[in-house]
């Protein structure tokens, strides 16, 4: 990557996004933010420029930046990719720590944030903007929809299928074959046996339904 990038969202996982980012010599511009106190200010000495809509540094965006997203609000993130997409023109790039592994034979989209010591195996499919924390591993074949967060730690083994918006806590197992409906989520250290349906949220070993 030859252009610098501006992160959208100057939090914890705007920090590691730039750690990933200097780890592999790509210069930061700065980052975009709407907490207006945070404006101007320094944050591992690199500045907050402004909002994330502030027109000015979004037409730097496709010509002289690129430009990620580093927010773990769907909405927003939905938000932030639809002005990049209709007009900017263009993709979020990809986050990935030198020191995870992304086989040559996986896929993935756009706008993925992959940490330290990720694995993603052969055949493994990943979709778009998603974020997937330090020591997680994603199976042979497994298949992640978009806007999946899974949690530090967790194994996702062969065969799975992760639908859009899921949320998997940390230390999460999700064994083979399993099926993850869209907008799903998954508490921490669950063990995860047999499918959950859309929008359901389960937890334990094994885990289960949690009424709401």
């Amino acid at each position: 990557m030859e252009n610098p990038v501006i992160i959208f969202g100057a939090n914890a996982l705007g920090r590691a996004a730039k750690d990933i980012f200097e780890n592999n010599d790509v210069v930061v511009y700065g980052f975009l933010d709407d907490d207006k106190k945070l404006h101007k200010s320094i944050i591992d000495e690199v500045v907050v420029l402004g909002d994330t809509d502030d027109d000015g540094f979004l037409k730097l965006i496709g010509k002289k930046c690129e430009a990620f997203i580093a927010i773990d609000d769907n909405k927003l993130r939905k938000n932030i990719v639809s002005v990049l997409k209709d007009v900017r023109h263009v993709q979020p790039v990809n986050a990935v720590h030198p020191k995870s592994f992304v086989s040559p034979k996986a896929e993935i989209g756009h706008g993925n944030f992959i940490d330290y010591g990720a694995y993603l195996a052969p055949a493994a499919k990943m979709g778009s903007y998603c974020l997937i924390h330090a020591n997680v591993s994603i199976g042979v074949e497994a298949t992640l929809g978009d806007l999946v967060q899974v949690g530090s730690g967790s194994n996702i083994n062969s065969g799975v299928q992760i639908e859009d918006e899921v949320f998997i806590g940390s230390g999460v197992t999700i064994v083979s074959g399993v099926s993850i409906g869209k907008g799903a989520r998954i508490g921490a250290g669950s063990v995860v046996i047999a499918s959950v349906k859309a929008g359901e949220t389960v937890f334990g070993n094994p885990a289960q339904k949690v009424s709401r």
